[in-house]
């Protein structure tokens, strides 16, 4: 067979089948694709073919409807003309069948149909268990509506042949500029996405201003999906060999240092999609604060508008830290799964407590799947900058409006509060309606602070922007700032924040805040956090004085205190306090969304006679030991070599499971009895497998490796079975005295492997304690000089 590659206007590029035959040979089309575009790869294609041609609309009666005898000037006329019915009707064609003649092999004949003609072939691979993991919906329902063209003596096309009839329902005006056949990305739209992406707009408020131009989605002709396909194709087209530069300085970065990991979504040579990429440093920042983590996509790193997404957190001064890098050509679903995934392997498999992203749909479906236990917040002030440009009209004509929407979000202090306030507003304006309004309510609980209190996210105040979003590079990175120039900038961002960190250090060691009370806890919190964090919890102790905490209930240990500023009491807090474990709540909930305790407990602490802090109030991220310790370090080293297991967690999971037999076999002498036969019969199969120098014997004598060894042993092994019994008695005995040694070699490494890892388990016990024991001792020096 040979296969004759055609161009066909607005469709995706179909080949001729050449068959045997007498005077013409009918060719079929075969085309898997939904009507609705089910993958990028799809929707790159009908943008790269788009503009071919011209649609063709004859003159005179736009609501013509096809007939038999009806003549074209050429295949692509009649094509264009069955296309243009099939919007007005709301159905999507494809090219089906073709005859083509024997003689000079061109093509006759031509079968136009609806794109639900046929039922499709399933070629879908299903996955380990059997199942399609994604499976397409079913789009093919064996439509029989179809025209069919020939070409006649005189050169032009007549139409041979026309059903009308569709055995499904039609697709109303309103969807139809969905249907795959209908959807194409003029040469105005091109240059229009050109420019707004230039300017360093995303796909979503691209969108906006095509709907807004053009008057009407329907009017656009494509949907999202096809604007962020042709950005990401204009990029790959763009972007040139600019990337290879940034490849060599990765390749270079893991030569030198084992520790720094980079990944490349795709071929490096040819189809390279997204590069993710994160240093050592920024593993082991991750370590010490991986608690809290933001992505942020809003910068656009080089002239083409590559947007370029670092992950970041908060450090112990309150300072942006760097957690790894992406530069994304591609901003699909499967993207940022891939590189969430990446970044998460990269970060040795442990999820953050809590994650902010921009709001964006993608991004939310990508982190729900690599992250279903980390608590995700859309920014806010990105939804606040969305809001100026959805919103324009609103605002132009009510300067108030913006200023009531921050307030409402920011100081509203319970949900009911925040929900009244909210749909106050809008009926005030008359919003109630407005679809962006809807859809931000309707996410309320993915960035309105009201929600998200009861989860960690490292800010001191719920008004101001978080230093990490969009900070980090800032100064070093802008819309104009070359992917050549970008590796530079790159350094010197890494090392202005080393700087700034460490000038931040020295301040902490080297300088003594200024206390402004007599209370024992600020002289404590002085000597536990660091400066800035300090200022941040002297601010809320100094403002206990203005506030009064009133006892309205006592059930046992448990005390409820209802705490008001002077002057101010119909805006209360109320601290739940139990005394007897020195715990207690507040319903502003500061403490579980910032780390530092508020004024409202501190008032409660001062009324009872709390003198000093609770250790369980004096996060370690916060203090000035934050990034020392021994589970720190060991976390560091195991960064060297992620894909081994850490001897201590083993050592520990076994200690763990042993000491529930103990509890367990101790309550009966019949239980013992099972208990001690059972922990004896593992302790002869250990041995045996150490014995065979960590091959697990199966039931045909056969050995298995352990799985760290397995390709070693597994060479080793087949070399001594080939050669074993050429060998002299001489060289068993020395083989034999060599694989002793070796084995009393490797008991003692294991020996002290564990030695070590018991010493590493009391180390962690006493590191846990320090900071329990200094806030002791602290208490115990006030006392004495009470």
């Amino acid at each position: 067979m040979e296969f004759e590659p055609l161009s066909m206007g607005n469709e995706v590029i179909e080949f001729d089948m050449m068959g045997i035959g007498d005077d013409a040979v009918d060719i079929e089309h075969p085309v898997d694709e939904d009507d609705f575009l089910d993958s990028s790869a799809a929707a790159v294609a009908v943008c790269a073919s788009a503009s071919a041609g011209e649609v063709y609309i004859p003159e005179g009666d736009t609501n013509l409807e096809p007939y038999e005898g009806m003549e074209f000037e050429s295949e692509e006329a009649a094509k264009a003309f069955y296309n243009s019915y099939a919007r007005r009707v709301g159905f999507s064609t494809r090219v089906s069948m073709s005859r083509r003649s024997r003689r000079d092999g061109a093509i006759i004949q031509r079968s136009f149909v609806c794109a639900k003609e046929g039922f499709r072939v399933d070629k879908e691979k299903p996955g380990r268990d059997g199942r399609v993991k994604r499976p397409r919906a079913e789009t093919r329902v064996g439509c029989k509506a179809m025209l069919v063209v020939k070409i006649q003596d005189s050169s032009r096309w007549v139409v041979s042949g026309f059903v009308k009839e569709h055995n499904h329902e039609l697709v109303p005006p309103d969807k139809v500029h969905c249907l795959r056949s209908h959807r194409h990305v003029s040469g105005a739209a091109k240059s229009l996405i050109d420019t707004l992406q230039g300017a360093g707009i995303g796909p979503s408020g691209i969108m906006s201003a095509l709907i807004k131009e053009y008057g009407g989605i329907s009017n656009v002709g494509f949907t999202e999906r096809d604007c962020r396909n042709y950005m990401r194709s204009s990029r790959q087209r763009t972007l040139g060999g600019d990337t290879q530069l940034l490849l060599d300085y990765l390749r270079n970065m893991q030569a030198e240092n084992p520790a720094f990991v980079y990944a490349v979504q795709g071929d490096e040579d040819q189809c390279m999609s997204n590069i993710f990429w994160a240093d050592p440093k920024a593993r082991m920042n991750y370590t010490y604060f991986g608690d809290t983590v933001t992505f942020d996509t809003t910068y656009r790193s080089n002239r083409y508008r590559l947007p370029f997404a670092p992950f970041t957190g908060v450090n112990h001064h309150g300072q942006p830290v760097l957690f790894g890098c992406a530069l994304l050509i591609n901003e699909s679903e499967a993207s940022f799964v891939w590189l969430f995934k990446t970044w998460l392997a990269a970060m040795s498999g442990r999820p953050p407590v809590s994650i902010t992203t921009d709001h964006d749909r993608v991004i939310r479906l990508a982190v729900t799947q690599v992250f279903p236990v980390t608590r995700h917040r859309f920014c806010k002030w990105h939804i606040f900058k969305e809001c100026q440009e959805k919103l324009s009209h609103v605002l132009s004509g009510h300067p108030n409006f913006e200023a009531e929407l921050h307030k409402c979000v920011n100081l509203t202090e319970s949900i009911e509060e925040f929900e009244s306030c909210w749909f106050s507003l809008i009926d005030r304006y008359y919003l109630r309606e407005h679809e962006w309004l809807q859809t931000v309510f309707s996410d309320r609980r993915q960035w309105v602070p009201v929600y998200l209190r009861d989860t960690f996210f490292a800010e001191m105040s719920i008004t101001q922007r978080s230093d990490s979003m969009n900070s980090y590079f800032d100064g070093y990175v802008n819309a104009s700032t070359t992917l050549q120039l970008f590796v530079k900038q790159y350094e010197k961002a890494l090392e202005s924040r080393y700087e700034k960190e460490v000038k931040a250090d020295y301040d902490t060691i080297n300088t003594s805040p200024s206390l402004k009370t007599p209370s024992p806890m600020e002289k404590q919190a002085a000597e536990l956090y660091t400066r800035k964090l300090f200022m941040k919890f002297q601010e809320e102790l100094v403002e206990t004085l203005t506030f009064l905490a009133t006892k309205v209930e006592d059930q046992d240990a448990i005390s409820i205190y209802r705490v008001a500023k002077f002057g101010e009491s119909h805006k209360a807090y109320f601290v739940r306090f139990n005394v007897r474990e020195m715990k207690a709540t507040c319903s502003c909930q500061m403490f579980e969304f910032s780390g530092l305790l508020c004024r409202h407990i501190l008032t409660v602490f001062r009324v009872t006679n709390v003198l000093t802090l609770p250790s369980r109030y004096v996060l370690k991220r916060w203090t000035r030991n934050a990034k020392s310790g021994v589970i720190l370090e060991e976390r560091a080293n195991d960064l060297l070599n992620s894909s081994r297991e850490s001897l201590t967690v083993r050592y520990n999971n076994l200690r763990h499971e042993a000491l529930k037999y103990v509890d367990e076999g101790v309550k009966t002498i019949d239980i013992y009895n099972v208990a001690a036969a059972a922990l004896q019969e593992a302790a002869d199969k250990v041995a045996l497998v150490k014995k065979n120098g960590g091959r697990i014997a199966n039931v045909n004598g056969a050995g298995r490796e352990d799985r760290t060894t397995q390709g070693n042993h597994a060479s080793a092994s087949f070399g001594d079975h080939q050669w074993g019994l050429e060998q002299s008695p001489s060289m068993d005995d020395q083989d034999r005295k060599i694989q002793k040694l070796s084995r009393q070699l490797e008991r003692a490494r294991r020996k002290c492997e564990v030695y070590r890892a018991n010493l590493l388990s009391v180390l962690k016990d006493i590191e846990e304690q320090k900071l329990q024991l200094s806030v002791k001792v602290q208490n115990i020096k006030l006392g004495m000089k009470d």
